[in-house]
């Protein structure tokens, strides 16, 4: 049996933060990978989604030729090069993070699904690998919910959708998150009718009721229609021919189904009682604030151990572990919540919510500016969103910000650091900011601020 000083299970976006110290170590690391290389951010997830929202924001802006004054003519889609650069792009990240890993003298790259046998020991297809460190980086995988007929339909979670090769005429997605959210207007833009069913009673549930709103208002302008309080109750049909029944009755006919519900854990995939890990009632692996699992020498990092569902966040744990060892002072619990939704406008999110602020109890302030006033917005012609910005009156900290406009994923990282650096708000709006800008007008927001 070989013996190595680190072991890491699974490429997620973890991995490379890990390998970028690990390697320079000269200490002996295995990786097991049985599938792509990148996980799902580079073959699924981010990689890929993004190629496909920039290319539909392109030839969206392409059929606004006369709002700028220029005429384009007829914009049609080529949905063969759409793909062409979707998979030139995640493949040459995937085959980069895989030459690098080659490439490295102390790095081995076992191509197998790894379970464990112990605390200390995995089995890779034929080899039976043991490690002082073993990182744990399996993430989540697509769930479906309890649809009759479901088993019987060629249904797609996101990686499927993005392998298909032909554009859906009509594409019914049960889900109203972030994943269904995105693809339901990068399809509707390729030309594709759309259909959204959202079991609760407005999209993107985790959002406060005007940002979800504001959101439906735009995807409902761009033609891609949306039922809400709706859940699938059956499921029937095959290839081309999809039918929709909900729990009302009513029933909704497309092409193509996605079904972006939700995830689930892969930790049932690595034989965790062998290693004696603890997970909780969901099936994330128990970590304590440093990505311990609480077996000497295991580390949980990534989406697996459900203390954050986004890249930053993987990375983040692998920071946070790296500091453990080696020496820092990063922690789970250190890390504000930030995240975007990459629609056109996105939506930049840090911090609480109005909703979540309220329910803590926050002597709370609050103040938003719609786009439509706002210079640069309306310059681009983009003015479609507003800017919320949630401060605690009895601290003068921002508790949280909510941007959804142009720039809204680029913006939220100067509220990220605010926060971080408890800058109170006073202080913030003194500093001079670039015009014209988006981001130059946030402190002005601030003039607005009246109680809840």
């Amino acid at each position: 049996m070989k013996t190595f000083d680190h072991i890491i299970l699974g490429t997620g976006q973890a991995t490379g933060t890990l390998l970028g110290k690990l390697i320079s170590t000269g200490d002996s690391i295995a990786v097991i990978e049985g599938n792509k290389v990148g996980g799902s951010c580079v073959n699924y997830g981010c990689t890929p989604t993004k190629t496909m929202v920039a290319g539909a924001r392109a030839i969206h802006q392409a059929r606004r030729g006369d709002f700028f004054g220029f005429s384009s003519g007829d914009v049609s889609v080529d949905y063969d090069r759409v793909r062409e650069r979707m998979n030139e792009i995640r493949n040459g990240s995937s085959e980069g993070l895989e030459g690098w890993m080659n490439g490295a003298d102390n790095v081995t790259l076992i191509n197998e699904w790894g379970e464990f046998t112990g605390p200390k020991t995995i089995q890779a297809g034929v080899e039976k690998i043991e490690g002082e460190n073993i990182y744990i980086n399996t993430g989540t995988r697509p769930s479906a919910p309890p649809i009759d007929g479901l088993d019987s339909v060629p249904w797609m979670d996101s990686a499927r959708l993005l392998d298909l090769k032909e554009l859906p005429k009509h594409l019914v997605i049960i889900g109203g998150g972030y994943i269904g959210v995105e693809f339901s207007q990068v399809y509707r833009r390729f030309g594709s009718d759309v259909t959204i069913i959202q079991r609760g009673g407005q999209l993107m549930p985790g959002e406060d009721e005007d940002v979800a709103a504001a959101i439906q208002e735009f995807l409902e302008e761009e033609g891609v229609k949306v039922h809400c309080n709706s859940e699938a109750h059956k499921v029937k049909g095959e290839a081309g021919r999809i039918e929709v029944t909900l729990k009302s009755g009513d029933q909704i006919k497309g092409s193509h189904l996605l079904v972006a519900a939700g995830r689930r854990p892969n930790s049932d995939t690595i034989n965790p009682k062998a290693a004696g890990l603890k997970l909780d009632k969901r099936g994330f692996i128990q970590v304590d604030d440093y990505c311990r699992t609480g077996v000497d020498g295991l580390f949980a990092v990534g989406d697996v151990n459900g203390e954050g569902a986004f890249t930053h966040t993987s990375v983040n744990d692998a920071e946070i572990v790296l500091d453990y060892l080696y020496g820092g002072d990063r922690a789970i619990s250190q890390r504000t919540t930030i995240y975007a939704l990459f629609t056109d406008p996105p939506l930049g999110r840090v911090g609480l919510t109005e909703k979540e602020a309220i329910e803590k109890g926050y002597n709370l302030l609050k103040a938003t500016r719609p786009m439509s006033k706002i210079s640069r917005a309306k310059e681009m012609g983009e003015t479609r969103g507003f800017a919320k910005l949630l401060v605690d009156a009895d601290t003068d900290l921002v508790l949280g910000a909510s941007i959804l406009g142009p720039g809204g994923d680029e913006i939220i990282n100067m509220f990220a650091a605010i926060m971080h650096s408890e800058i109170p708000c006073r202080e913030y709006r003194k500093v001079v900011l670039v015009h014209p800008t988006v981001s130059e007008l946030m402190p002005f927001v601030l003039d607005g601020l009246k109680p809840v």
